[in-house]
């Protein structure tokens, strides 16, 4: 409704002083239109037209973020969800099938169903860990992407190193899980795309309260051009600009990719 009635103002505005000028003016309306006549009118028209597309263009701007913001919370929030149902209930069902089996007598066959449960377990925690890092809301941005070093080196075999250092200011809860998400798709990506030997995960603080986050991999590269298209990078970019961060992407075919995300600076 507020969006109606700014556009019915900024509508009755301009042809209030469209008419202003006409009786203002030696101009008069005549038939046929006379090119003074002609000329006022289309001034008119043009700025009524100018005007109501650049109010509504910003306001559909402002509703599409805050669509996507809502989805990316709603996301986020059913992460959470699956998270600690994953934990406070399958966890705990196979931890008590776990420990049933070994008060049981040690047989062949309860040895290779204890160790079928050791790894389902192990799954599950990893699943959680995954949707919802319990470092990241417990220990801080820092410590979870230390975390976040370790498991994809060990599920994946990718060589990560890790230079971190904490932000000079404190992050909002929203810019850490957005700095956080982007490091984990980036060497998801990474893992899965890039052919690469080593990645290397850096974190610095830039001047005033800025923060950097970079993503490096020495992997085969990929036309720029596809950084426009790719589903995990167009995902990047939405969850930086959510946060009025500047995400860039510097690549090339043979020469690795850098992700650079810039905070606050």
């Amino acid at each position: 409704m507020a969006l109606l009635w700014r556009v019915f103002a900024t509508n009755a505005a301009v042809l209030v002083a469209a008419t202003l000028v006409l009786v203002l003016t030696p101009a008069t309306v005549s038939f046929p239109l006379a090119a003074q006549e002609a000329v006022v009118l289309a001034v008119g028209l043009a700025l009524l037209l100018g005007l109501d597309f650049l109010l509504l263009r910003r306001a559909v701007g402002r509703d599409s973020l805050e669509r996507v913001r809502g989805m990316l919370a709603a996301q986020e929030g059913e992460r959470l969800r699956v998270a600690r149902e994953l934990h406070d209930e399958v966890g705990q069902t196979l931890t008590a099938v776990l420990l049933s089996l070994e008060r049981t007598p040690s047989e062949e066959e309860l040895a290779g169903a204890r160790e079928t449960v050791r790894a389902a377990l192990d799954d599950v925690r990893s699943i959680a860990r995954r949707l919802r890092p319990e470092a990241l809301d417990d220990l801080g941005l820092t410590s979870a992407l230390a975390a976040l070093t370790v498991s994809v080196q060990r599920a994946t075999g990718l060589r990560v190193e890790r230079e971190l250092r904490a932000p000079a200011g404190t992050l909002g809860d929203e810019e850490e899980l957005v700095a956080y998400r982007v490091a984990q798709e980036a060497l998801t990506n990474v893992a899965r795309h890039a052919g690469a030997t080593r990645a290397v995960v850096r974190t610095a603080a830039l001047p005033g309260d800025g923060f950097v986050l970079e993503v490096a991999d020495d992997g085969r590269g990929f036309d720029p051009r596809a950084a426009t298209t790719g589903a995990g990078l167009l995902g990047m970019r939405e969850r930086a600009g959510l946060i009025g961060a500047r995400l860039a992407i510097d690549t090339a075919p043979g020469a690795g990719t850098t992700v650079r995300l810039e905070i606050g600076s």
